[in-house]
């Protein structure tokens, strides 16, 4: 195949994505010019839907915007409702601890069932030479089989607490619909526990992969909890709340995010582009919540990350699957330390009256912050909503690390320049491209 100095690489459609895209490449005279992820989907217009509608709907309709991390959103919009209307605030109602530790082991279930898929099914077949993950059962059934097992732990918690897997229906402004008692949190433990034990095992394994070297200078940015409003048996890393901060030293409420971040529209794409206020690009997601929040890990997991070669910061994209790794393990931990001190509320909700003004929230999903920004009248209608997901936070920076790698390996043929440069976008699990492979590869030599 090619390997001209000049060159057009385009991907015309990423398969099996949350959306439409597509990636181009321009190549000349032997250095990258441009890179683009063009994402084509025509606009869901779900902050539009959303205008008019009661303070109470948000979060059963953002919870259909992704079937991976429904409980995101649902959370993300509750913080931002929940903070104007000032209940679970330092000066308002407060929130009791059994609804906050429910939230918290939802999200759990969460992480692990999305971490599990993508780590497994989606990113282990680049690492182990695989089209995707059926032809890598063929030979590692065990491991599938495990997997499998694992995202249906993570799923018997959003069954249990949400009601269903995919779009929970028992999550609600104020709290839940009915809250599950400390016996059936209970039977969840015995499969929690091997859980643990088998995402411990899958850490070492996928730290053992060859990682192709891609050390970026990216800004980190994640939330970073206070330790004293984490409800009971919790620990300090970041899930469902928290401070925003970042690896330049930012430190600010979440309602300061207007002021330091912003979306763009780029004539390529038809999602936006999240850049710093001052241009700059950033990236979230689980290695921006370790490299901001390592010191917040129990003790045994901080021992299994450094065993692994996550004592350091990580700044390698590729190395990212490993953090996923270490992350599953910390949401099976925290799912039992958190049903082992579980107290079921009195009642499963509290009261939740609209105040007009503007509420601002963020957790952090399995692919980093999550935000949500919505302005409400004196009679509790939606004036006006923003969401800004991760995928969109991360594109320019994906897109520089996709010059800078490709830049590297243009020694490489098309069809292993193809291959290398899909790993590459796995690495931030996007939504935008999380599939096994890309179709309609075409190479025009110039």
């Amino acid at each position: 195949m090619s390997h001209s100095h000049d060159r057009t690489i385009s991907v015309e459609a990423l398969a099996r994505v949350e959306g439409e895209g597509a990636m181009h490449v321009e190549v000349a005279d032997g250095r990258v010019e441009q890179v683009q992820l063009r994402i084509y989907e025509p606009p869901r217009f779900f902050e539009a839907m959303l205008r008019g509608r009661t303070y109470l709907e948000p979060p059963d309709i953002t919870a259909r915007i992704c079937g991976i991390c429904p409980v995101a959103y649902q959370l993300s919009a509750i913080n931002a409702i929940e903070s104007l209307c000032g209940v679970g605030t330092p000066d308002g109602t407060p929130m009791p601890d059994g609804i906050r530790q429910l939230r918290r082991l939802l999200y759990c279930g969460e992480w692990i069932e999305s971490h599990v898929l993508h780590i497994f099914l989606l990113h282990a077949p680049d690492f182990l030479g695989y089209q995707g993950a059926i032809e890598m059962a063929a030979d590692h059934r065990d491991l599938v089989e495990m997997a499998l097992r694992l995202r249906k732990a993570g799923n018997q918690v959003l069954e249990v607490i949400g009601g269903r897997a995919i779009h929970p229906i028992n999550v609600r402004v104020g709290g839940f619909h009915r809250a599950p008692t400390r016996a059936e949190l209970q039977e969840m433990v015995p499969e929690l526990q091997w859980g643990r034990e088998a995402a411990i095992a899958a850490t070492r394994l996928v730290a053992g992969f060859e990682f192709p070297e891609l050390d970026q200078g990216h800004t980190f940015a994640s939330l970073r909890p206070e330790q004293d409003s984490l409800p009971p048996g919790a620990t300090g890393y970041p899930i469902e709340d928290g401070r925003l901060v970042t690896t330049t030293g930012l430190d600010v409420p979440i309602a300061a995010w207007p002021e330091h971040f912003h979306e763009d529209h780029v004539e390529h794409s038809t999602a936006l582009h999240g850049r710093m206020t001052d241009g700059g690009t950033y990236l979230v997601g689980p290695a921006a919540r370790f490299n901001l929040n390592a010191d917040r890990l129990p003790s045994e997991i901080a021992d299994l990350a450094a065993e692994v070669g996550c004592a350091e910061a990580v700044t390698n994209p590729f190395r990212s699957i490993v953090v996923r790794a270490i992350e599953t393990v910390y949401a099976f931990d925290e799912a039992l330390r958190l049903i082992d001190a579980y107290e079921r509320p009195e009642s499963p909700a509290v009261e939740v009256r609209p105040v007009a003004g503007t509420g601002h929230g963020a957790t952090e999903a399995p692919r980093g912050i999550l935000y949500h920004r919505y302005s409400l009248d004196e009679e509790g209608l939606i004036t006006d909503a923003v969401i800004v997901p991760p995928t969109s936070q991360n594109q320019p920076a994906i897109e520089e690390d996709l010059l800078d790698f490709v830049q590297a390996h243009l020694h490489l043929d098309d069809d292993a320049l193809q291959w290398q440069c899909e790993q590459a976008i796995r690495n931030y699990d996007p939504c935008i491209s999380c599939s096994t492979h890309f179709l309609d590869l075409t190479v025009r030599r110039r």
